[in-house]
Order: C-alpha cells, then structure tokens, then sequence
C-alpha cells in the first residue's frame, strides 16, 4: 500500500470517528421525535428529590441560569409534582432515595446503565413520571459526579460554552428548544482522576484574581471548580505560591467537597499541606524550620498530621513521599530506605487520623525530576499508592510502565506540562501546545495503561483554554481521537465558540498559532534563532506569521460584535502579540546584521523593534484593561521580552538596537541533491513496510514544518522479522563520504531508559543500528528546548546516481520529522533546509 492510500485511510478514520461529548440530543426544530422544552409560550420546570446532594443543586441552579441566558425564562425549581403541565426535567442519582431510584423500580430507566458505575450519567426521555405529567426529561447519574456532567451536558447541548465565564463566550438565544427523544449517555471516564494544576501564578493569575476577587480564594476557586465540571474533569492542584488553599480561606475545603471536586497537592507537597502551609505552621509553633525527615522528623509528622486532620471529612488525593523544600531536590544524602521510611509514616498518620486502612485513603507518588532517580534504582511504595510519571517539563513524557512486566496494581498516572518555570528560560506566557503533540504522547501513555491520573500543569489558565479543553476531553475517552480527526476537534471546539460559520477559519487559526509557536517558545524566541542568511528562514517564518496576523485581523471584522471579546483572547491577541515578536526579533536581526556593515538602512529597523515593543504593551493593556469592560487585568502581565535565564524579572525589557550616522508529489519519489544536500519532509517517502501488527501514520501538522510519521499501536513492537521501515530514493551528482541527519520528535527513553533505536542503512547494505536517546538521565538538553532530536550517521556513497536510504525502527514511540542529508553544502538554520526539488 503506498503513501497516498495510508494517508487518505487515515483521514477517512478522522471522519468516521465523530467527535462528540454525547451524541445531540438538542433541537430547534419541532418534530414528532421531539419534547418542547421552550417555546415561547411554554416554560420548562426542573424537579430534583428533596434532600439532594448540596453539589447537584448547586449544579442545577446553574443550569436554570443557562437556559435563562439561552430562553430568556428562568425555569422553576421543585421540589414536588402535582398535575404539572409543562415541560419537565426531573434530576437526581441513583442510589440516594431520590426519584431516580423510584424510576428504576418502575423500569422507566434502566437501574444496571446506572449501578456500579462510575461518574456516568445517561438523559432519557420517559412516559408517565408522576400522576398528570404525561411525559419528562431524566437526568439521572449513578453518583454524584454523573449526575453534575449529565446536568452540564445538558447546558452544553442548549448553547452554554464551559468558557463562558473564563473566555466571555456569549451565548445565542433561541425561542425554542425541543429535545429528540431518546436515550443518551457518554458512559464511564477511561482515566479515574482527570484534572489540572494552577502554577506559576504570579504575577498575571494572582494579580488577576486579588483585582476580581481580594485573592485566590473561595470565591475565585468557585469559578475554577465549575469551569471543570463543565469540562468533565474532577480533580485539582490549586496555585500553590505563597499560597495555602485551605489555609487561605476556610470555605474552600468545604466548597470543593461540596462541588465535587477532588482535591490534591503538587509533586512536591504532601499529605494535603501547601508548602506555604509548612513555613506558617513553623513560625506559629516557634519550631525549627528544617525541612529534612532524618534531622526533624517529630515536627514534620505533626505537621503532616495536622493537614489529614484538617482534611479527613472531604474528598482528596493525597500526594505522599518528599522533596526539598520549595519544588527542590533532597540532599545528596538523600537514600532510598529513608524515602520508603517517609512514605511507610506518612501512611500509618492517614490511618491513625481517618481510623481506616491507609489503602483506603487514595494516595498518589509523584516521579518528578530526580525522584525518578529513586524509584529508577529500586525504591517501591505500596500497590495501592498511584504511580505519577511525569513528563520532562516540555511535554515529552520520561517514563512509562514495562508491559513486559507486571503491573503496579494501584495504577499509574501522568503530569504534564502547558507551562513551566526553569530552564533554558520560562514558558508561562502564552499557548505552546498543539493538540498534535500532546495527542501523540498522551496516547502513547495510555497505550502503555496510564489510565488512572492525568493531570496537566496550566499556569495561569486563561491562555491555555484549548489545550485544557482538549486535554480533559482526551482523558474522559483517549480512543475517540486518532491522527486523522485532530482537526476536527478543533473545528468543532472553535464552533461551540463561536458558532458554525467562521469555524473552520478559526479552526486553521488556532491550529496553526499553536503549531507556529511550538516551533520555539516565545520566551526562548531572539533574534539569533533563525537564520537570516540560509534558506530566507527568518523571512519565511516571520511571513507565516505575519500572514495568520492578517487572517486574523480580516475575520476580525466579520465576527459579530458579541463574540468580540471572546475571539480577541481565543484567537486574535495570541496570533497578533505573537507575530508582533516576530516582527520585533527580525527586525532586531536586521538591524544588527546592517549596522555591522555601517548601513544606515539599519535606523529604520531600530525604530521598528521600538515600535513592535511598544505595540506589545498596548496589546496587553487592550487584554488587561479593554476587553470585557477590563474584566481581564493583570492576565497578561508576564513577561516575554528580554530574558537572559529563567530567573530574570517581571518587566519586559526592549532589545538593544544600534542607531547608524549617515555620516559615520509523483508516484515514484525521487530527491535531487543540489548545491551539497537533499532535504526530505519524512512523509514523502517512496516505499514503506508494514505488518498486520504494526503500520505506519502520518501526522498532519506534527512537529516544526510539515508533518510525522510513526508507528501504531504505540504500544506494539516489532518483532525481528517484521522489517517495519521507510525507504527514500535519491539521486546524487557527487559521491564520497555524505552525513544523513535526521530529525526526529523530543521522545524520551520512556522505556526504562533504555532509549529508541533505529536502523539506517543505504541499497541494502550493512545497516547502522542507532540509539538516538539511550543516554537522557533526566537533564534538560538543548533538543528538548528546540523540541527536536538530531540523530547523525555517516556514509559512504562510492558513485553518483541513484541509491536508496531505509530508515527501519526497532521501538515504538519513533516520530520520524524530516531527513537532511549533506554532501558539504548544508548550512546551519533552525527548521533544517527546505525540501528539495523531486525528480518526477
């Protein structure tokens, strides 16, 4: 099968797998398969059991507020039935002596859909609920949880984003809603604990929420919680610096427990204690402020005991084990039998204070950063505790469970990255995370069983809305996506946005922003990253840019005024203050590039980096204090410009500039090398091999250029026999010793260090086997902050002519980019050298 059938089978997946939450159950449209639930002489009424759990009332008070906004009615509110005549939502979960479990005894629901699941909830349609109500909408959950997602989908379906308070999404009203009869139901979550961290908060999140709400409080977690419950997630780590959640207000335990949502700690912050809570806890006590188990061990279990004390009523997972203070490692010291000592404490606490089994306390053990160092060389934790592996901070995953071996029975988890603080320099600012990537590692996790905790560090929230819809949304069902229906998610992701119209152009947008910026970070982004004197690469780049820029400032005038506010934060000002970087960095390169040579054209390039650095806060202050009547202040206070480490300050700081005196595709493919190299987009391979185990897919968008191509199932691998490779057919007009260098995507030897081979050989010679990432002991390295590995061989090629490279992998996980192969004329660039001309 060649290249073009893969490609059009795998968008032929894409389309037959339709992405959706529950299958629309929604209508404007009257028919004899539909149940008004407005019309404009018609108001709909929402019953729930009296004694309902304070967390789903909660929720339905929500959604009576939506189909307000929807409806302009605000539907009733009961709590008893008699000889009700209009339409009618009957909410409530089974097993709680509400109405629900009356309908199961009647059989108008089906109790086994409901019993012993976990957070599912189905909507129904039901004849003859209570005397004189001929026909009602069920709602009905098989816990608590089912029952708030079933409201929400419910809210969803009608019209109301999950964004529309983060994202000022407006909703469309509509005189008439009806609802097709029938049975409808997303069924249980694949991952148990879906959820997301609120990190590097300072100074745009906190500034934010201390202007909104006098601090991240109650009243701000209020918002967070229902934001994630609409999304269908259900667990947290809060903002964490110089913060103390449930020490900074006590209504925020209690209001998570009632909501619903489970709470945890960071990595780095055990049994349900802040760090924050660790150094008032000191100072209150007069006590010795070492955070070092084998030199204050007394205070620290008492301190460890006062936070399950303080939390042993509510739902939680506790984050358990120990590293230095302030998300720092332990000492050098630091042993293995100490660390399973800790653990083997901090357990008999939890049992001690809850009075059950420590097993029964759901517990979780973070391996980030050096700590997988530990359970590297052997250190284990009891079956029940989950296992969190985490990712290298840039989200390329570390480590993964051996299928080849028994499994950790307590389950495994993953923490992954849409921000991060630390080396080269930070990356808080802005969205850097394409669906594609996180896609194919988050897959390649769950092929590998993670399946129990996902969680996803989010800074500030606000920039990240896709990417955080998309990531809950792949851990309630990671099978629904595949390579070929990415896009789609996104067009119908930008559609609950904005509607249908625009939704494929704003698809494309953010589609491609987040594509452009994952190419390298803002943050990391100077005038030295790419070429101005190879390949036009620094003009290319800042061209796509400047292009999307102009996309998206042309649909800016055709987006209704309501949607303004939204589009400006989803789509216009992370494309627009993006490629006003761009802008500004080229123009820095030019400058310095003319002044060398003493040209005064060199001035004009000046006055353009002043003025891109000038427009860049007047875009912030349109984000802080324009849009939404200044609903946003402070979001976008990071800084982006000027870094030097990842410790730099809070204010943007201008480039130096230099001010000059005027005194002073075809059916066989075959590549050409020209001027000394051959440039080839991996997916333009001539011939590939397959076997009914393992087949190649290629990834539209992946990576920096143009697309990936690798193997699935991700959990598959090759057998000797099986030969799985790519072939690329070349004609050189020179011959000798060549270097092949290919660019492959920044996976880690996620199999227990082991690291990824392949094989490349030329006309079936003698093949070199290569380990591309054996050596990654967990540093950073440059490949990863240029989110590329660059695999080098040699050859030998002894004539001109054809000749034939394979590329054979012998591990799953391998996403092959691009090839660049020199005969002595590739020059250096950042993207590698555009694809060279084909020999049709």
């Amino acid at each position: 099968m060649n290249h073009l059938k893969i490609f059009f089978l795998t968008v032929l997946l894409g389309f037959c797998l339709k992405i959706h939450a529950a299958e629309p159950f929604i209508s404007t449209e009257k028919s004899s398969g539909t149940l008004i639930l407005k019309e404009k002489t018609v108001s709909l009424s929402i019953f729930t059991s009296p004694g309902t759990d304070q967390g789903i009332v909660r929720a339905v008070k929500n959604l009576q507020a939506d189909f307000q906004k929807v409806t302009g009615a605000q539907p009733l509110l009961l709590n008893q039935v008699s000889g009700l005549q209009s339409p009618l939502v009957i909410i409530g979960t089974a097993g709680t002596r509400s109405v629900v479990d009356d309908l199961i005894r009647q059989k108008k629901i089906d109790g086994k859909a409901l019993t012993g699941k976990r957070e599912k909830y189905i909507i129904q349609n039901i004849s003859n609920p209570f005397p004189g109500v001929s026909e009602a909408i069920v709602i009905a959950g098989s816990d608590k949880r089912g029952t708030i997602y079933g409201i929400y989908e419910m809210s969803q379906q009608i019209g109301v984003s999950p964004w529309y308070y983060w994202a000022d999404v407006p909703v469309q009203v509509k005189d008439h809603l009806y609802f097709k009869k029938g049975t409808y139901t997303d069924g249980e979550p694949a991952v148990e604990y879906r959820g997301i961290f609120l990190n590097d908060e300072e100074p745009s999140l906190g500034g934010w929420a201390r202007a909104t709400f006098g601090g991240i409080n109650s009243q701000f977690y209020e918002k967070v919680f229902e934001l994630i419950l609409r999304l269908k997630g259900n667990y947290i780590w809060p903002a964490m610096w110089g913060k103390a959640f449930y020490d900074d207000d006590a209504l925020s335990g209690p209001l998570a427990n009632e909501m619903g949502i489970v709470m945890g700690t960071s990595h780095h912050e055990p049994m349900a204690l802040a760090q924050t809570d660790w150094h008032r806890y000191v100072k209150k006590n007069n006590l010795p402020n070492v955070w070092d188990y084998s030199k204050n061990a007394e205070v620290l279990q008492k301190f460890w005991k006062s936070g399950i004390e303080r939390s042993k009523n509510w739902e939680k997972l506790v984050t358990v084990g120990m590293r230095g203070d302030g998300d720092e490692a332990m000492g050098d010291g630091t042993n293995i039998s100490l660390l399973e000592k800790i653990v083997k404490d901090q357990r008999k606490i939890i049992a001690e204070v809850t009075g059950k089994k420590a097993e029964k306390t759901p517990q979780v053990w973070a391996l980030y950063k050096e700590v997988q160092d530990y359970y590297d060389k052997g250190m284990r934790v009891p079956d029940d505790v989950i296992l969190l592996f985490c990712d290298d901070n840039w989200g390329n995953v570390r480590k993964l469970p051996d299928l080849s071996k028994p499994l950790h029975k307590g389950g495994y988890g993953i923490y992954y990255h849409f921000d991060y603080v630390g080396g080269p320099r930070n990356s808080k600012w802005i969205n850097i995370s394409p669906i594609q990537r996180v896609w194919e590692q988050m897959n390649l996790s769950y092929e590998h069983k993670v399946d129990k905790l996902w969680i996803v560090n989010v800074g500030d929230l606000k920039p990240m809305e896709f990417p955080v819809s998309f990531f809950l949304k792949m851990a309630w069902n990671p099978k629904q996506f595949n390579a070929g229906n990415l896009f789609e998610y996104t067009e119908e992701w930008a559609a609950q946005q904005f509607g249908e119209k625009h939704a494929r152009e704003i698809a494309r947008l953010i589609n491609l922003y987040s594509k452009y910026n994952r190419r390298v970070t803002p943050e990391t982004l100077d005038s030295k990253t790419y070429s101005l004197e190879n390949y036009h690469e620094f003009e290319t780049v800042l061209n796509d840019y400047r292009t999307l820029a102009l996309e998206a400032l042309r649909l800016k005038e055709q987006i209704p005024s309501e949607y303004q506010d939204a589009y400006y934060q989803l789509v216009l000002y992370p494309i627009d203050a993006c490629s006003n970087l761009y802008e500004m960095y080229y123009a820095v390169a030019k400058n310095r590039e003319l002044a060398a040579k003493k040209d005064p054209e060199a001035n004009i390039y000046a006055d353009k980096v002043k003025a891109c650095f000038e427009r860049n806060a007047y875009l912030d202050n349109q984000y802080n204090n324009v849009i939404a009547g200044g609903k946003w202040k402070h979001m976008m206070d990071q800084m982006r410009i000027g870094y030097k480490s990842w410790a730099d300050g809070k204010e943007n700081i201008m480039p130096e500039v230099t001010y000059i005196s005027k005194g002073d595709v075809p059916k066989e493919k075959m590549f050409r090398e020209k001027n000394g190299y051959v440039s080839i987009e991996a997916e333009n391979f001539a011939r590939m091999n397959q076997s009914d185990r393992i087949h190649w897919e290629v990834i539209p968008d992946f990576g920096k250029t143009k697309s990936g191509i690798t193997t699935f199932p991700q959990n598959t691998y090759p057998k000797t026999e099986e030969n799985i490779w790519l072939e690329y057919d070349i004609n050189f007009e020179s011959k000798g010793e060549l270097e092949v260098e290919l660019l492959l995507a920044p996976t880690l030897n996620f199999n227990h260090n082991k690291g990824l081979r392949y094989e490349i050989s030329w006309d079936n010679q003698p093949a070199q086997v290569v380990n591309f990432n054996g050596h990654y002991k967990g540093e950073l390295g440059k490949w990863q902050s240029e989110h590329i590995i660059k695999s080098i061989t040699k050859h030998l090629i002894s004539q001109a002519g054809k000749h034939t490279l394979r590329f054979r992998v012998l591990e799953p996980g391998i996403v092959l980019e691009k090839l660049l192969i020199s005969t002595g004329g590739l020059k250096p660039s950042y993207l590698g050298a555009p694809e060279s001309e084909m020999l049709h």
